[in-house]
C-alpha cells in the first residue's frame, strides 16, 4: 500500500477553534440572546393572557380564542427552545469534521 492510499483511508479530524480571547465575548452574547428569548416568551405569554382576559370581560370570543392559541404557541415554542439545543448537539457532536 502506497503512502497516498494510507493517507486516504485515515479520516482527518478538523476541529474549529475560536481565536484566543473570543470565548468570553461569545459567552456574553449567547447569554444576552438567551435572556432576550426568555423575555420574549414572557411578554408573549402576558399578551396572550391579556387577550384571554379582555375577550372574556368584553365578550370578544375571537380575542379569547386567539389568546388561547397564542398561549399554546408560546408553551410549544418554549418546549422546543429547551429541546432544540440537545438535539442539535447530538446531531453535530463535538463539532469536529
Amino acid at each position: 500500500m502506497t503512502t497516498l492510499n494510507r493517507f486516504l483511508l485515515i479520516p482527518l479530524e478538523i476541529c474549529p477553534k475560536a481565536p484566543p480571547g473570543a470565548q468570553a465575548i461569545v459567552d456574553q452574547v449567547t447569554g444576552n440572546v438567551a435572556w432576550g428569548v426568555l423575555a420574549i416568551f414572557a411578554l408573549a405569554g402576558l399578551v396572550s393572557i391579556g387577550a384571554i382576559a379582555a375577550g372574556k370581560m368584553l365578550s370578544m370570543h375571537n380575542a379569547s380564542k386567539w389568546g388561547v392559541i397564542g398561549l399554546c404557541v408560546v408553551v410549544l415554542a418554549a418546549i422546543c427552545y429547551m429541546i432544540w439545543p440537545g438535539t442539535l448537539d447530538s446531531i453535530v457532536g463535538n463539532g469536529c469534521i
